[in-house]
């Protein structure tokens, strides 16, 4: 088990470079203080790694070392259909590249690992796009893969819901989450925000490179946004009323509000209900949000919430409480 995280640590540092000790060690699920004994275990058996210290230290090789031992055990090599997915080199603009890279480690398999391969490709698929979802049209996406991997400062137009806006920008990483792409990027050395590359109207790629922040992990830095994206987004708690049919369309409209229900949940006065507490948005969009669950939900506070929800239930009352007029919005239709 040992040997196998030593070759591990050492083939990280070698792709990825510099990486602290407390990086390695949430990569490998184990202690830091294990990490730097394996890191005196390699440097005993002749590996030239060190530790550089300060803040932006960490533990590196020796400039220009590199190891060869990159054999493939035969679970490895019958994973490889699995190491890449298709459709998201497509977008990037490799998707000729990927496959011909694929056809190539296939066939420099050993005939076993080989036909093990190829029974994985042909058995299982990955989909990364939720139910009733369609994939987004980026055709931006390989001018910024691009950018992002020679270093390249780019300009573009951005979209959202407070208007078009244009920004200079440092790309650090493309992240593919739930069938979108996100772009992770910094302007002047700014904190990395993330942009949804849909948005992006248009790009201009510069000459201009930049210098990747010291020590800047994509797998790290990603999933510490969206935490922090999802505690400021409902930073507000509401006090609930459910039934077992809401906690069940709950669980599938939101999983991160039904985990906190699960976990604040209490019995409640109405049988068969349960009261807790759920993580919420502005008042006007959880009213919608919270209308998916009809009448299997009940809003004990806060205030503002039980009236953005009556005041929503009250126009769709008055929407339909009404015939139809099948004439209604029709242009055009009297005689000249």
């Amino acid at each position: 088990m040992r040997s196998s995280r030593l070759l591990s640590i050492l083939m990280l540092l070698q792709w990825r470079g510099c990486l602290s000790a407390t990086v390695l060690a949430r990569e490998f699920e184990v202690s830091v203080r294990t990490i730097y004994r394996d890191v005196d275990a390699l440097s005993a058996s002749g590996v030239p790694v060190y530790a550089e210290r300060g803040r932006q230290g960490g533990i590196t090789l020796h400039e220009g070392y590199r190891t060869r031992l990159t054999g493939l055990t035969p679970g490895e090599a019958e994973s490889l259909p699995l190491a890449g997915i298709a459709t998201i080199a497509r977008d990037l603009g490799l998707g000729a590249e990927a496959t011909a890279a694929q056809l190539k480690l296939m066939a420099s398999l050993p005939v076993d690992a080989g036909e093990g391969a190829l029974r994985i490709a042909r058995r299982f698929h990955i989909d990364p796009l939720p139910w009733y979802h369609r994939a987004e049209t980026a055709p931006c996406l390989p001018e910024l893969a691009n950018a992002v991997w020679r270093e390249r400062c780019i300009l573009i137009d951005y979209e959202n819901w407070q208007g078009p806006t244009r920004h200079e920008l440092e790309p650090l990483g493309l992240v593919l989450k739930g069938g979108l792409w996100y772009l992770v990027a910094s302007h002047r050395g700014k904190q990395p925000r993330s942009y949804r590359v849909a948005s992006i109207r248009s790009i201009e790629v510069s000459d201009r490179s930049f210098k990747r922040p010291a020590g800047f992990d994509l797998a790290v830095h990603w999933p510490a946004s969206v935490a922090d994206f999802e505690r400021w987004l409902t930073r507000d708690i509401a006090t609930v009323r459910l039934s077992a049919e809401g906690c069940r369309i709950l669980r599938a409209v939101s999983p991160m509000a039904a985990e906190q229900v699960e976990a604040s949940s209490r019995p409640s006065a109405r049988e068969q209900w349960i009261e807790a507490e759920m993580p919420i948005e502005t008042p006007e969009y959880s009213a919608r949000q919270l209308l998916r669950l009809g009448a299997e939900v009940e809003v004990l506070a806060p205030a503002a919430l039980r009236l953005a929800l009556q005041q929503e239930a009250q126009a769709v009352l008055a929407l339909y409480g009404q015939e139809p007029n099948p004439g209604a919005g029709k242009v055009g239709s009297g005689k000249a």
